[in-house]
């Protein structure tokens, strides 16, 4: 195996806070390696000095000679003035020059060396279909308007352009800071089947598991100033974790018994020593070490006292939005249900955060209504993030929207103990809020949104910088949390983990209410089997020349809309249930006791969808009567 980058004993501190010490690895040609690491540990510090941006404190990091190598920073910086399609002409690309030498070539007929010498370099790099392979990426990534300047950009959309100048510029080895921050579930999956099949070398910083488990064949770990390895992928980093952790469980249990033991040896020891006696007295001092270390994990186990609920919780009557000739929402009903958690998914610009605005009453509909519940509190975490106020205290900034969380039994989780959970440790609580990182402050700006303990949760994009070890503690609190959420993320794991359906937001106004999380939307829409149909058509009451009048209009009442709204999700999620198995029985792969099993299954779901339908029916009569 082709060594491409030794990282040699590398260390980094910032005043007395050592980040890392005496870090060895190396990156080899064909590894695609995930670095995971809790973010303010120095993760970013490291990425820093191995992409050579920053010098460590002392040790080397040497790159093979005449190594390619292309890095996607977090923040891209283009030259003022360009075009889209001038930034990919503009870049440091091996192909692009070797187009400039054979135009030049063209130009010098006489010259016939010169122009077999650029005809040979543009076969061996594969460049005559350049402009198609440039025009397909940046069509991929959503950038199709090559005219458009730089400058014009969102922060998204230059991080996308950046990308695309990383994958044309065909590397040897790429470093890339959180890749799929500014895609969307479709280029996010379109991305990760171009890494898997590409003979490259990646060394990526992401939080995205399944990218992790989908592309890597190694997780590096850096861990309390340790790094460790694991050749293998996300799922199998998981495992042999778990198994390092309970290792060293059991050897700081046989530290503490041992430092027992030579404790009770040193009390018994008189004032003159010998040097047998002085050598164990070394020992001793290093197994007390070892029985002091603590490991810096927190597990969320939370029972909150929410705020109670009324009957009434959100309800959306006839909503229609435009931007122009954008439409996000047109005439869209839906009645909100205790303990919903809804995940919102869809390609960038079909309006999902515009329609969370509508929710929470940042933006008005041009027409109909939203109605909010008198007892429904609203948290929400939007992507612009926390306002900084200069010379402001980690612990002060918090205790600015609350002081304690209730808990069930009389017991409360305070401030600071939320900042705990959420990996402030006690002397980060008291660090002035300019010095944290930004998955930090987006951590903290998670804290001060539920320190308020709202009963209606709604997250937009609230993965977005935070490493994997916040997501788990994040992800804990939220299956706790006994609210309804609403969701918008791109991190397609933490979708599955805590919602129960979707809103699939198509574009032009089309929402799709599919029963059940993401990994069974993929499921369905890659199943050849015939699809029913989705669109959100849930609780419509009638409107006269009045306008909208809630019962009036509509012979149901408020509890049988609700449970007409309920029926045709559970309907839906039944026949994507029955679906699936069909689908199974197709394959013809199963043994007997599966096949019965599933046709058992399979009669139960048939017998419950009939139950279903003919209530919604009856319903759907009563309601048009």
């Amino acid at each position: 195996m082709i060594n491409l980058v030794s990282i040699e004993n590398v260390a980094k501190a910032f005043g007395e806070r050592i980040l890392f010490d005496n870090i060895s690895f190396g990156i080899n040609e064909g590894q695609k390696i995930g670095f995971v690491a809790k973010n303010g540990t120095g993760k970013t510090s490291l990425l820093e000095i191995i992409t050579k941006v920053h010098e460590p404190d002392s040790g080397q990091v040497v790159y093979r000679k005449g190594l390619k190598v292309a890095s996607l920073p977090q923040e891209p910086v283009f030259q003022k003035g360009l075009t889209i399609e001038e930034a990919i002409f503009a870049g440091d690309n091996e192909i692009l020059k070797a187009i400039d030498e054979y135009e030049q070539a063209l130009q010098n007929p006489d010259d016939a060396d010169l122009y077999q010498k650029a005809f040979d370099k543009m076969d061996q790099l594969q460049a005559w279909d350049f402009e198609t392979q440039y025009k397909q990426i940046l069509s991929k990534l959503k950038l199709d308007d090559l005219s458009r300047k730089v400058e014009m950009l969102s922060g998204g959309q230059k991080k996308r352009l950046a990308l695309a100048n990383v994958l044309l510029s065909k590397p040897e080895l790429i470093f890339l800071d959180e890749p799929t921050n500014h895609l969307d579930l479709e280029m996010i999956e379109w991305l990760e089947e171009y890494f898997a099949k590409e003979k490259i070398t990646l060394f990526m910083v992401t939080h995205d598991r399944y990218f992790l488990e989908n592309v890597c064949n190694e997780i590096v770990e850096l861990d309390q100033g340790n790094m460790y390895s694991y050749k293998g992928n996300y799922a199998y980093y998981l495992e042999k974790k778990e198994q390092r952790l309970a290792q060293e469980q059991t050897e700081l249990v046989k530290a503490k018994h041992l430092f027992k033991k030579e404790l009770d040896w040193m009390r018994r020891q008189p004032k003159a020593r010998t040097t047998k006696s002085k050598s164990r007295i070394d020992d001793f001092f290093e197994i007390k070490e070892k029985a002091h270390k603590r490991r810096e994990d927190h597990q969320v186990t939370l029972e909150i006292n929410m705020e109670r609920m009324g009957s009434k919780i959100i309800e959306l009557h006839k909503i229609t939005k435009s931007y122009g000739d954008l439409k996000i929402v047109d005439k869209m009903e839906y009645v909100f249900n205790r303990g919903e958690r809804i995940g919102i998914i869809g390609k960038n610009g079909t309006g999902k955060s515009s329609f969370l605005n509508l929710l929470t009453g940042k933006e008005l509909p041009d027409s109909g209504k939203v109605i909010v519940g008198e007892t429904i509190k609203i948290g929400y975490y939007t992507q612009s993030g926390i306002v900084i106020k200069p010379g402001q205290k980690v612990i002060e900034v918090i205790k600015e929207f609350g002081e304690y969380i209730p808990l069930k039994k009389g017991r409360q989780i305070s401030a600071g103990q939320l900042l705990e959970r959420f990996l402030f440790d006690k002397k980060k609580q008291y660090d002035f809020v300019e010095k944290l990182s930004g998955g930090e402050r987006k951590r903290l700006f998670l804290c001060t949104v539920l320190i308020q303990n709202p009963n209606f949760l709604i997250l937009d994009e609230p993965t977005n910088d935070l490493d994997i070890v916040t997501l788990n503690v994040l992800e804990e609190f939220l299956l706790d949390f006994p609210g309804c959420l609403l969701v918008v993320s791109h991190d397609r794991y933490f979708m599955d983990k805590i919602v129960d359906h979707l809103f699939v937001f198509r574009g032009n106004a089309v929402i799709e209410d599919f029963p059940g999380n993401y990994s069974d939307y993929r499921t369905y829409e890659n199943s050849p089997a015939p699809k029913v149909d989705k669109v959100i058509e849930v609780a419509k009451p009638k409107q006269d020349k009045g306008g909208w009048k809630k019962d009036n209009a509509s012979a149901l009442s408020f509890n049988e809309q609700k449970e007409f709204s309920k029926l045709e999700r559970e309907i839906k999620k039944l026949e994507f249930q029955k679906k699936e198995i069909e689908a199974i029985f197709l394959k013809g792969e199963l043994d007997s006791e599966e096949l019965i099993k599933k046709s058992e299954r399979l009669e139960e779901i048939v017998a419950q969808l009939e139950e279903k339908e003919m209530r919604w029916m009856e319903l759907g009569e009563k309601k048009e009567s």
